[in-house]
């Protein structure tokens, strides 16, 4: 039988980019991601009059050479692969420098490639892009809350630093559920409810709504 379908993020799901690392050698600074609160980081200490050069200078540099995996991930990932067929849904444009993104696709795609063997995420399931709303699956994990759309059912909002303070009743009303508060237990929670709520005799999906 064919299995479920679940669309994965990458970044701030199955790992930090070097994007911090990078505004921190540009400011010589020592930021931590829990330092901040807003989904683009360059926007909370990149002072405007610097954005542009701060741009080329990050324009040079591959952001997942050396990502920061999430706790956890690369297991949970090789178990849930077991239950779900798999699909990467991510974007790979720097919105303020759109110019220099062409890149950020061979080296996000380098990155899954070498980390993922074929046999649990096939490069055929990569799917680069900023509008995610219009995909079909039967789960969907993000991190940002407007990625989603009607068309899955099943929507686990992942825990990162910039969604901590989303209401809950909105995303009540919106039909999502949180893996969890903290980035460093979100992949301990994810694999819980998406394996708890799979029905291994049926290869699929248990009717119940996840809590």
């Amino acid at each position: 039988m064919k299995k479920p379908s679940l669309l994965l993020d990458v970044d701030e799901v199955i790992c930090f980019s070097m994007y911090l690392e990078y505004i921190n050698e540009f400011l010589q600074e020592s930021y931590s991601i829990d330092d901040f609160t807003e989904y683009y980081l360059e926007e909370s200490v990149i002072p405007k009059e610097k954005m542009e050069e701060f741009n080329k200078f990050i324009a040079e540099k591959n952001l997942y050479e050396k990502p920061t995996i999430l706790p956890g991930a690369i297991e949970s990932i090789k178990k849930l692969s077991e239950y779900y067929e798999i699909f990467i849904c991510s974007d790979c444009i720097n919105p303020f420098a759109k110019e220099n993104s062409g890149i950020m696709y061979k080296n996000k795609y380098d990155f899954l490639y070498r980390t993922f063997s074929q046999d649990i995420i096939p490069c055929k399931n990569y799917i680069f892009t900023g509008t995610k709303d219009i995909f079909v699956a039967d789960v969907q994990v993000d991190d940002l809350v407007r990625n989603f759309g009607s068309n899955v059912p099943k929507k686990i909002l992942f825990p990162s630093y910039h969604n901590k303070e989303v209401p809950e009743e909105f995303l009540k009303e919106k039909g999502i559920i949180r893996a969890g508060n903290d980035w460093r237990e979100g992949w301990n929670i994810l694999e819980k409810k998406l394996i708890d709520n799979f029905d291994e005799k049926q290869l699929k999906l248990k009717k119940t709504v996840f809590k």
